[in-house]
């Protein structure tokens, strides 16, 4: 049987839009095989301590704040929505040195459902929040995102949830400017 050119087309390699995250490591030493005393997680060689643990990484923009939990329940459904009323007194009560804004029983902003928002500052106070909102969301689901000052890659690609995934109105993140404020449209006081 006869080739064609189609069968011998190899196409190149696309260059990824993401960064190599390994620049500055091109001569390091390779890591080791080696497994712990687990037999399960490998060894890895003492090193410098990451600078994450004391500021956000680039292009996260911590003179805004550095992360934004939009925490969702469904007004409508009583139990999740006095969890809900519970859980924001709690982390006003245990986190009082988070920015933590106005509960709303409506949707806000590009938000499907009702919402409240708290801010974390530093990534100390975001591993601390991340981790205790994981054991306490209870039936809320909960969009995390950092800010690098463009809502709609924010919200979207950069975006981690807890629990279901809702849709946003995506529209409503394109049009908003980077000097967005959390005003949410057309909601009324509950």
């Amino acid at each position: 049987m006869a080739t064609t050119e189609a069968q011998h087309y190899t196409p190149m390699a696309k260059k990824s839009e993401w960064p190599s995250l390994l620049e500055g490591y091109e001569d390091a030493e390779p890591l080791p095989t080696t497994f712990n005393a687990d037999g399960k997680s490998l060894y890895n060689p003492p090193g410098p301590r990451s600078a994450a643990y004391e500021e956000f990484p680039k292009p996260i923009d911590p003179t805004r704040n550095g992360f934004d939990f939009h925490i969702y329940h469904m007004p409508d459904v009583p139990a999740q929505a006095q969890y809900a009323k519970e859980l924001y007194e709690r982390i006003r009560r245990e986190f009082p040195e988070l920015r933590i804004f106005k509960f709303y029983n409506k949707p806000a902003g590009p938000h499907p459902t009702a919402v409240f928002e708290v801010d974390t500052f530093t990534p100390h106070q975001t591993g601390a929040f991340f981790s205790w909102l994981v054991i306490h969301r209870g039936p809320c689901d909960v969009l995390i995102h950092p800010n690098i000052g463009n809502l709609y890659r924010e919200h979207t690609e950069l975006a981690t949830w807890m629990g279901r995934k809702w849709p946003l109105d995506e529209d409503r993140l394109k049009d908003r400017t980077l000097k967005f404020s959390y005003v949410p449209v057309s909601v009324s006081e509950s």
